[in-house]
């Protein structure tokens, strides 16, 4: 059981998905810089400094009128939460762009790579052994 444990670990395709994590991980670090760094102060300007991750409508329970969510949440209320859903689905959306991005550029570069291969004249092949022993023969034969 060992050994099937280390022939699957060896296998290209386990390292290439815990590199993909690994990345993925510090990846994600950056879109979340992106977003709420860069394009969350732009969809406030956008639409007159409104923040959508304190927008939530309060279900049951006792908040001060304009209490930010977290102090909704603090307070024990049963709130629904919409403006952290979309801000959540605002930040799914620009991952899932910049990865589209990412791959499509990755693809490119690969398809470039495979064109370069097939443009690439072939090194002019030299006779296979049979022709040479053929070779040899007639010539043993003709000096016999």
């Amino acid at each position: 059981m060992l050994n099937e444990f280390k022939t699957f670990i060896a296998k290209g395709n386990v390292m290439d998905m815990a590199v993909g994590i690994i990345i993925g991980a510090a990846f994600t670090a950056i879109v979340t810089s992106l977003v709420g760094d860069l394009i969350n102060p732009i969809i406030g300007l956008v639409s007159g400094g409104v923040d959508f991750t304190n927008n939530y409508a309060v279900l049951a329970g006792n908040v001060a009128e304009g209490a930010s969510l977290e102090a909704a949440r603090e307070a024990g209320a049963s709130i629904f939460a919409y403006g952290a859903f979309i801000m959540a689905v605002i930040n799914f959306l620009i991952i899932a762009f910049v990865v589209f991005m990412l791959v499509r550029s990755v693809n490119k570069i690969k398809d470039a790579a495979a064109k370069q291969e097939e443009a690439a004249p072939e090194a002019p092949k030299g006779p296979t052994a049979e022709e040479l022993l053929a070779e040899i023969r007639d010539a043993l034969k003709a000096n016999a």
